[in-house]
């Protein structure tokens, strides 16, 4: 209930105050498809036929929800690990359970089921290293990488000139392909830090040289590192 109050509040409210949405129905379309890609690079020009509106349009939208904070975006890291970069940003929201809602996600043993699980925990733990950095009255300095060669990394903290990569994973079970990608990252930069992956179990001070926090611990890793 208030979720969909919030939402009907919003749109039929603020947004009609910042910007002429002429078809309500398409916006909403707009909204739910981006909480089906929290987490990955939006594509606005493939998004622009499901939506059925020019992806000129979808931009100012998606800032609009940007400038509201209903979403945030993470930047990619211009690393020197590959000469040709993903450059897009990721999209996020600010109340992961807004996402869950537009998905249709009405309980906790629906969303431990659900396909897009995996991106709705990425969400959690990419806002809660963001709130942290934002609430220690600091700038960000969160990013991404993703490379053409298959390289990724769902989130770097740089702090003090070093590179800090994080792999974010809703497993309970850690399991040593889950640092590869950042021991290949790691193995190209000279200035990166400790590897961590975020997942649901225990803590494991070194798995296979990595490390392994369970997400509760975000905010305090992020403070610390």
């Amino acid at each position: 209930m208030y979720y969909r109050d919030y939402l009907d509040t919003y749109i039929e409210k603020d947004l009609r105050q910042m910007i002429a949405v002429k078809d309500l129905n398409a916006f909403l379309r707009f909204l739910t498809l981006l909480a089906g890609r929290a987490g990955q690079v939006v594509n606005l020009s493939g998004m622009s036929g499901e939506v059925g509106v020019s992806s000129t349009t979808l931009s100012e939208w998606l800032s609009v929800l940007e400038d509201s904070f209903v979403v945030f975006r993470l930047q990619p890291y211009f690393s020197n690990i590959s000469k040709r970069i993903v450059k897009s940003p990721k999209v996020y929201f600010t109340e992961p359970g807004l996402a869950a809602y537009l998905l249709g996600i009405e309980s906790a043993r629906q969303a431990s089921r659900d396909p897009l699980r995996g991106n709705l925990f990425e969400n959690i733990v990419v806002l809660e290293a963001m709130k942290t950095r934002l609430n220690d009255n600091r700038e960000p300095n969160l990013y991404y990488v993703r490379t053409e060669k298959g390289i990724e990394i769902d989130l770097i903290l740089k702090k003090e000139g070093m590179l800090f990569p994080f792999e974010i994973k809703s497993s309970m079970t850690p399991n040593k392909d889950f640092a590869r990608n950042m021991k290949m990252f790691c193995s190209s930069e000279v200035n990166s830090g400790e590897m961590t992956v975020v997942y649901c179990g225990d803590y494991y001070e070194s798995f296979h040289n990595c490390r392994y926090i369970h997400y509760t611990g975000v905010a305090e890793t992020i403070r610390n590192e």
